[in-house]
């Protein structure tokens, strides 16, 4: 199971955390403990970790010996991304789903970069849960979640328009706002000539 998403910068400051056990300690500390143990790494070495330390923050394993914490992590230019996950995952499998995530964050954003996941925090969190809900892996396949959050923009712009009565589509005038004029509305009859004088 995933029991933890988190982004972060080369300074270890948080723009993603997304956990999906209770934790024991607050967010911010369990962050500044796994950025420790990542940032620390040199280089060279593999990108997933046994992290016993994590057990006070996240709580013991029920399952003995063979269950434990693992950090997997993938370093892009500034950004760390980490999958907080226990033993029944596959390293390689996780890596393979930080791709993943990264390879959607970059359709939608067009060169993912960490202010894009600070202004639009909104469409990570979305674009995150198309891939995991509970912990749980639901899709893989960057086609399907590229398919999903597009669909979700175009409903969030439709909602905008017919919520806003200054919409340049004027579909959202209720009764109340029949006789509102949207600006594109005044600028072409000004334009016609329709409402000369």
């Amino acid at each position: 199971m995933i029991h933890a998403v988190l982004i972060f910068n080369t300074s270890g400051v948080a723009r993603l955390t997304k956990f999906y056990t209770p934790l024991h300690q607050s967010a911010q500390v369990v962050v500044q403990k796994i950025f420790s143990l990542v940032c620390s790494r040199p280089a060279g070495l593999c990108n997933f970790l046994d992290a016993p330390e994590l057990e006070a923050f996240l709580g013991p394993k029920d399952g003995g010996e063979d269950e434990r914490w693992q950090v997997v992590y993938r370093n892009y230019a500034t950004l760390f991304f980490v999958f907080v996950v226990d033993g029944a995952e596959s390293e390689l499998g996780i890596l393979d789903l930080i791709q993943v995530f990264v390879e959607s964050l970059d359709r939608t954003f067009e060169n993912v970069c960490e202010l894009d996941l600070v202004f639009h925090f909104d469409e990570v969190h979305h674009i995150l849960a198309e891939i995991i809900q509970g912990g749980l892996v639901l899709e893989t396949n960057i086609d399907e979640i590229d398919a999903s959050v597009q669909q979700a923009a175009r409903s969030r712009k439709e909602s905008f328009a017919s919520a806003n009565p200054l919409s340049l589509g004027g579909s959202g005038l209720g009764s109340r706002g029949a006789n509102l004029k949207t600006p594109l509305g005044w600028l072409t009859e000004k334009l016609t000539g329709v409402g000369a004088r």
